[in-house]
């Protein structure tokens, strides 16, 4: 993952209502939720969730597939954890992770 894709993911998390609709959708598992659903859980108008997805779709950090009638919301695991890693990936590569030597001796 490069920086830009990361800060872009990030800034659409950094919104505190798009982060509550990402981490409902996390939770949510493989077969995410409808919108609907979605919009009962949260309590949001649909206007404001549509905006809030279009923003997380946007960034990859959500898919929408279309079932007859029906929007279902997933989040995508592999953008969330190729973000995790990207955040990860450099912990202390400059000095060497204490917190980590110390796990792996107890």
């Amino acid at each position: 993952m490069n920086l830009e894709k990361a800060a872009k993911q990030l800034e659409a998390i950094g919104n505190p209502t798009r982060l509550r609709v990402y981490r409902t959708l996390v939770r949510a598992g493989n077969n995410g939720l409808p919108v609907g659903r979605l919009q009962t859980k949260l309590g949001i108008p649909a206007s404001t969730l549509s905006h809030h997805l279009q923003r997380l779709v946007a960034t990859g950090l959500v898919t929408q597939e279309r079932q007859a009638t029906t929007l279902i919301c997933r989040a995508s695991y592999p953008a969330m954890n190729g973000l995790i890693g990207f955040l990860a990936d450099e912990c202390c590569a400059d000095v060497g992770c204490v917190a980590s030597e110390e796990e792996a001796v107890a």
